[in-house]
């Protein structure tokens, strides 16, 4: 069964169940309120004739004539003695000889019982009547119930009829309602099926309705599900494409002097040649495992107390080897930050930061690092005074293999892959930090690394990293 089938079947049996609840309901009240009123009748009807019965010392009764008594012509009446002989009866029954209840006559208390009379039916009241602790009679008060009976049968044919007349104009309201209401499902499953078919994942799903209720977020939330799909899939084109293009220009090195070896015979320059490209093919197979380990959340990551203005004092001194003397590597302002996390990562950071800048600075420029800290954070700037990177490019700098090659040219020594920033991207994410970038084109760029500080004692345990 469809939904709109199952919703309308339970908004139909809803209105259904709660019709016949009322129903019964209406039918029970207004039941007995009819004979609660004909026990009034019956009631007052023999209070009245007790009132006009005499009962001598010899337990004889002496009655007033029942004629003379006001009776609605429905209302029956029969006086029987205490030898089960009919005394007095009402002029309406006067030819029957049977008691009106002949079950409720042998009551010792007054009792109200419907009884068959023929073609009708009967509402009887019993009254024994009792003198000096004896029964001296029984008088039996009817009524006719056809009118009630005929209320009741009218009443619960219009209580059926109604309620049939409401379930089925409450199905077809739902089964209409139901259908404008999922209209927008049948069409997000036909798009998304054209989506499926067509591998179109620009496609999104439109809907005009509130973006609020229900269905809008479905749709809204199934939209951002294919965006990011779409991020994703795009990401995966780039990334295969990237690592083709990358694993393309060494192999093609290392193809060709070893067919130059096997022309003229193995030479140093050639042999020197095959080895950065197999090292260089190394560290991209090292860094493509990195990444994908920490996508993966498999990389342990310590949690110690780290000094880091030791740790970045140590990291400068390294990368001066590779500043050389093509341009000035500085030490800005320092403070003394302990923060907690992994110091080999922390420091694959500063390296990673500080190595792009000096790459990316043109002889004669400056690369300036500076550590400080901002109310309870660490702030790490690496400053470089390159040429800076285009507004459009910044989104996507700390994607793999992403660079932006109209400012910032590919490193003349083939050992950049568009790595470097991805990889500290996730370290200083797993440490709870973030990292921000300012560029502006000709003027140079600023990444500043932030990092929370150290609350007291860090614990020395080894947490998984996050994905």
């Amino acid at each position: 069964m469809t939904l709109r089938g199952r919703l309308t079947l339970l908004y139909t049996s809803l209105v259904g169940g709660i019709l016949l609840l009322f129903g019964v309901a209406v039918y029970g009240a207004v039941s007995l309120t009819v004979i609660i009123r004909l026990d009034n009748i019956l009631r007052w009807t023999a209070e009245t004739l007790i009132e006009n019965i005499q009962i001598d010392s010899a337990g004889q009764m002496n009655i007033i004539a029942l004629p003379s008594l006001d009776l609605p012509a429905d209302v029956y009446v029969q006086l029987w003695e205490s030898d089960s002989e009919l005394e007095a009866s009402s002029p309406n029954i006067d030819y029957l000889d049977q008691p009106l209840d002949p079950v409720g006559i042998l009551s010792p208390v007054p009792i109200f019982r419907d009884t068959p009379a023929g073609n009708t039916q009967l509402r009887v009241l019993t009254v024994p009547l009792v003198a000096s602790e004896r029964l001296v009679g029984t008088l039996q008060v009817a009524i006719n119930l056809d009118l009630v009976i005929n209320i009741q049968r009218t009443l619960l044919t219009v209580l059926l009829v109604g309620t049939l007349l409401t379930i089925s104009v409450a199905g077809l309201g739902a089964w209409l309602g139901t259908r404008q209401a999922l209209n927008p499902l049948g069409n997000a499953t036909q798009v998304a099926l054209q989506i499926t078919h067509a591998d179109d994942l620009s496609r999104r799903i439109p809907y005009q309705g509130p973006p609020s209720d229900e269905i809008g977020q479905l749709i809204n939330a199934f939209n951002l599900t294919i965006s990011r799909l779409e991020r994703l899939f795009n990401t995966q084109r780039r990334f295969l494409a990237d690592v083709g293009h990358e694993l393309r220009t060494p192999l093609t090195v290392v193809k060709g002097n070893v067919g130059l070896i096997r022309k003229i015979g193995a030479d140093e320059e050639s042999l020197a040649s095959i080895e950065n490209e197999v090292d260089r093919l190394t560290r991209l197979v090292g860094d493509l495992l990195l990444l994908a380990q920490a996508e993966s959340g498999k990389i342990p990551m310590a949690h110690q107390v780290v000094e880091l203005d030791t740790l970045l004092l140590e990291a400068l001194n390294q990368m001066r080897v590779l500043a050389r003397d093509r341009l000035a590597l500085r030490l800005g302002s320092i403070d003394q930050v302990l923060v907690c996390g992994d110091s080999d990562r922390l420091k694959q950071v500063l390296v990673n930061l500080i190595g792009n800048a000096i790459n990316y600075t043109p002889a004669g420029g400056e690369v300036v690092v500076g550590l400080g800290k901002v109310m309870d954070q660490a702030q790490l700037t690496v400053s470089d005074t390159g040429p800076g990177i285009p507004a459009e490019d910044l989104p996507h700098i700390f994607e793999r293999f992403y660079r932006a090659e109209k400012a910032r040219t590919r490193q003349r020594n083939g050992k950049g892959f568009g790595l470097g920033l991805s990889i500290a991207y996730w370290i200083v994410r797993n440490h709870g930090g973030r990292i921000e970038v300012d560029s502006r084109l000709g003027k140079g760029t600023t990444f500043c690394v932030w990092l929370p500080l150290a609350q007291g004692e860090c614990k020395e345990e080894i947490l998984e990293s996050k994905t």
